[in-house]
């Protein structure tokens, strides 16, 4: 079992998905703004590309990392397609992979184990690559608490929410998601890391209104980013996930007032008529960290 606390967690409000095999996309990704780029070797990438695509995939992460997204690969499960795909992924320049069908804990700790040693093969610190653990079946959810904290690679924990609903034989929507979904950000808040996703599907982007509210709803129940296959869609997870500026002035207000009453010896404040407990205190500490993360993550970029 893995201990969160030595992990600095990464910023992804938004990871846009490529497929390796498509130029055109490759080319375009590092103008979309988001925090990272999922360079896809799986679903997206038809058997018969793929290793075309593992030769070129470090030209592809040079080319999406322009911007200063992030990049993170999605490999493969098949074990011989996966073992292929960590031969080309591991590098210093591909930051995380997307490890898709986990089932278990020694599904991420052999895989971990063969990440530790490409990585010291090829000059990097062991460590050094992060690991998002990608739920996608019945069986693989009931055990979301030991996959989430199986090692310490693992910053983020995220539904596959097309192929839970295939193998649950139900359709991928909201209401049959929500609480498959909002089990999932409890798991991964219990092991520290961050819970990626929205409450809903990946397929329908075309309608950007309703995919705003879902963003906005997601992120009232927990989650801290998410991927999509839409450029269009990038913005509105930067923005829906970041702290609001009447957000971030009301957090520094009610810490700023905590703080007044810690050194003043009181044990309750009032902050624009509200009493405000610890809870309240904490919540906007977070926020406020967020935010600062935020701030980092941008200046890096520019």
């Amino acid at each position: 079992m893995s201990d969160a606390s030595d992990r600095k967690l990464p910023v992804w409000r938004s990871a846009l998905y490529v497929p390796a095999n498509v130029p055109r996309f490759i080319e375009g990704a590092h103008k979309r703004g988001a925090d990272a780029i999922i360079v896809d070797l799986e679903d997206s990438v038809p058997i018969t590309e793929r290793a075309a695509a593992r030769r070129d995939l470090a030209a592809t992460a040079e080319s999406v990392s322009r911007g200063g997204a992030d990049v993170i690969v999605r490999i493969n499960r098949p074990w011989r397609q996966t073992m292929l795909d960590l031969e080309a992924a591991i590098s210093p320049r591909v930051g995380a992979l997307a490890v898709t069908k986990v089932d278990s804990t020694d599904h991420i700790r052999l895989i971990a184990e063969v990440v530790s040693e490409l990585e010291a093969e090829r000059g990097m610190a062991v460590g050094t690559t992060q690991f998002i653990a990608m739920i996608e079946t019945p069986a693989a959810w009931f055990r979301m608490p030991e996959i989430a904290q199986a090692d310490k690679r693992i910053v983020a924990l995220t539904l596959g929410g097309e192929d839970f609903a295939l193998t649950m034989g139900m359709l991928p929507n909201a209401e049959a998601l929500f609480m498959p979904k909002q089990q999932l950000a409890i798991a991964a808040r219990a092991a520290g890391i961050l819970p990626l996703g929205f409450i809903g599907t990946v397929a329908d982007y075309q309608d950007l209104d309703a995919f705003r509210e879902t963003v906005r709803r997601s992120r009232k129940l927990g989650f801290r980013g998410a991927s999509v296959i839409h450029p269009a869609q990038v913005p509105i997870l930067n923005e829906e996930f970041s702290p609001s500026a009447g957000d971030v002035a009301s957090a520094r207000k009610i810490v700023a007032a905590y703080d007044e009453a810690v050194a003043a010896g009181r044990g309750s404040i009032s902050v624009d008529g509200k009493m405000i407990d610890v809870p309240v205190v904490l919540r906007a500490q977070e926020l406020l960290a967020i935010h600062e993360a935020i701030r980092e993550r941008a200046a890096r970029k520019t």
